[in-house]
């Protein structure tokens, strides 16, 4: 059953509302996710891109992925919150990624796919039965 789920940064002035469920729910362990992050890992929620409204103002960050591909990492200018990360290939394929951390309910997420695990840091345990890649 598709539904809405609502979500947005720290402080609130950025929220969005988007499709529900989505297409896929991931992690990634990149170097450059890691930073932004400011942890060991980035929650995200691949959605189409027509299934995200977003109100308030993102600033972005223009990133370089591994590919050299250009990574735009959306965030509330106010408090900092990433909210969305986006790239060319995302904008082809019609796809856009939100935050996890920032939704107002997640607590029923259940990532299937870890990717960049080569960059995990060592402690990090992997589920039972998730797909793992080394890159992306």
């Amino acid at each position: 059953m598709t539904g809405q789920r609502e979500g947005g940064c720290l402080c609130g002035a950025v929220r969005y509302r988007a499709t529900w469920p989505p297409m896929l729910t991931a992690v990634c362990h990149c170097k450059n996710c890691q930073k932004q992050s400011g942890s060991a890992l980035s929650v995200v929620a691949v959605l189409p891109r027509d299934g995200l409204q977003v109100t308030g103002e993102l600033t972005t960050y223009q990133d370089i992925g591994s590919t050299g591909q250009a990574v735009w990492r959306k965030f509330c200018g106010k408090c900092g919150s990433p909210v969305v990360t986006d790239t060319p290939t995302a904008e082809a394929n019609k796809i856009i990624f939100i935050k996890a951390g920032t939704l107002d309910e997640a607590q029923d997420l259940a990532p299937t796919l870890h990717y960049w695990t080569d960059s995990a840091q060592h402690w990090f345990v992997f589920p039972e039965g998730v797909e793992c890649l080394n890159t992306q």
